[in-house]
């Protein structure tokens, strides 16, 4: 089985309505392009626009279906302000139960994400891609491979992709994307 994990492309903020960008509609169109021939057969997504406007280029030139998952949305770290989130952030990814007023422990973003994975793994897909956002799919890699972290986060594009390859129960995560915008 392979999956391709892809953050969305440049968006205009963080809400759940924030479209792309300019640049990001363009780096959707590259994305489309490079997705091109791959065998991707189906499409899970976050309901967030940002994530749909980055795939709807390609699963329109394919006809490839996308199905929504709210469980592919992006973690919510807490729902007060946290000015120093970028270390809250850091924290969660070193101790996978904390949690922040009204958010959401590492262990429980990443439960949800490969549930969703499971359910859709179910329709039988040989190859396929789950289109999310940075901090789960850093979460969602980790469950594949413990390499990934907080720094391999800050190390994230918009967009990125990832190659989850599993084979007889052993996966293997390369990056896949290469900079092209």
């Amino acid at each position: 089985m392979q999956m391709y994990v892809i953050r969305h492309c440049e968006a205009t903020g963080q809400s759940k309505d924030a479209p792309l960008t300019a640049k990001g509609f363009a780096q959707a169109e590259l994305l489309a392009d490079y997705l091109q021939g791959i065998g991707i057969e189906r499409v899970i997504c976050s309901p967030y626009l940002r994530a749909q406007q980055t795939i709807e280029p390609y699963a329109q030139r394919l006809h490839i279906p996308v199905t929504l998952d709210g469980r592919l949305s992006e973690r919510v770290l807490s729902t007060s302000n946290l000015d120093n989130w970028f270390e809250c952030l850091r924290q969660t990814f070193d101790d996978f139960e904390l949690s922040f007023d009204g958010g959401e422990s590492s262990r429980d973003a990443v439960e949800r994400a490969v549930d969703a994975i499971t359910d859709f793994e179910s329709t039988d897909p040989t190859c396929f891609a789950v289109v999310t956002h940075g901090n789960l799919m850093t979460l969602l890699l980790r469950h594949f491979d413990v390499r990934f972290g907080f720094d391999e986060w800050a190390r994230l594009t918009n967009p990125d992709i990832f190659l989850v390859s599993i084979d007889e129960d052993k996966a293997t995560v390369q990056r896949a994307w290469r900079d092209l915008v």
